[in-house]
């Protein structure tokens, strides 16, 4: 008999609706749609239908300019909906962050 092989554990993954590369979900920001409209969903266990975008401002744009919120939450967004999107999106990075790029002075070393 072959010894059984080991897998790793899995990884959820999701594409981001912005930029359109699959990630880790744990990696991305859960939007959701709710009877109450549309929100973004923190703790990723919200009941809805949701849609991930990485959390960086440039997926964001490109979900807004896509109309991607909308069309992978299928929902119309109302004017409030947008508004709080954007509002979240203000506080997010411009640039994705990312631990390795730092160079040793910046890392305190």
């Amino acid at each position: 008999m072959a010894p059984k092989r080991r897998r790793g554990k899995h990884i959820p993954q999701r594409t981001c609706i912005g930029c359109r590369t699959v990630s880790s979900k744990w990696e991305m920001i859960r939007v959701v749609r709710t009877p109450d409209g549309v929100r973004v969903d923190p703790t990723r266990r919200l009941p809805g239908r949701g849609a991930y975008v990485h959390a960086n401002r440039a997926c964001w744009e490109a979900a807004f300019k896509r109309r991607a919120f909308a069309h992978a939450l299928r929902t119309t967004l109302t004017q409030e909906d947008i508004q709080h999107l954007r509002a979240f999106m203000e506080t997010l990075p411009h640039e994705p962050v990312n631990d390795a790029t730092q160079t040793p002075t910046e890392q305190g070393g």
